[in-house]
């Protein structure tokens, strides 16, 4: 992520790429409601910092007591968590400035780049959608399923470039590092356990299922 943050704030800028990326939020601000109670408003919210703790929280013990066990309360955790360290590491390195125009939200102070708001929707959102898909039996309810957390996500980055928040460039790269690190998250957690035996997860659940 440090190294395609100096991509996109050394190298873009002088780009057709890079000009298009300062241009759109600039285009944006023709269209945008400024009576602060908008759609993207209430979107945005969706994956703020105390709502993804909370939605995390209240995730983690939903699903432990469903199903009696800590594997899927820890996708969702260290999905969370790990996204949340990896975003702030790559903020001490690259600085870049928010997109110059009115900003709609209270503007933090860290870097734009990348987009922590998209980063938490992918890694929450898609854990909760990977979860479902593990336990649903019907087709219907995992369509809808991965419908509704691919969707979040997708409105989250589009309502943070349209509130001047980030540049189109900063949620791509959020949602990147959100897609890589829940891979990785659903990887490591479906061939270990909390102890970090390797299997022991996937063998508790096979013992479930056959009695």
């Amino acid at each position: 992520m440090v190294g395609l943050g100096y991509l996109v704030t050394d190298v873009l800028p002088s780009s057709a790429l890079g000009r298009w990326d300062a241009d759109v939020p600039r285009r944006l601000v023709e269209y945008r409601r400024h009576d602060g109670i908008s759609e993207s408003k209430f979107i945005t919210t969706l994956s703020a910092t105390p709502t993804i703790v909370v939605l995390t929280a209240l995730a983690a013990v939903g699903f432990r007591w469903a199903f009696g066990r800590w594997r899927e309360s820890l996708v969702v955790i260290y999905a969370v968590v790990g996204e949340t360290a990896i975003f702030t590491a790559t903020t001490l390195f690259i600085d870049r400035p928010r997109p110059h125009v009115p900003h709609l939200d209270a503007a933090p102070p860290t870097s734009s780049f990348p987009s922590g708001h998209t980063a938490a929707a992918v890694c929450f959102y898609g854990s909760v959608a990977a979860i479902v898909i593990w336990h649903s039996r019907h087709r219907w309810v995992t369509v809808v399923a991965v419908l509704v957390c691919a969707a979040v996500p997708l409105t989250i980055a589009g309502s943070r470039v349209y509130r001047g928040m980030h540049y189109p460039t900063d949620v791509l790269a959020g949602a990147l590092l959100g897609a890589i690190w829940l891979s990785i998250v659903i990887f490591y957690v479906l061939s270990h356990d909390a102890g970090g035996r390797h299997d022991a997860a996937v063998d508790a659940d096979r013992k479930l299922v056959t009695g």
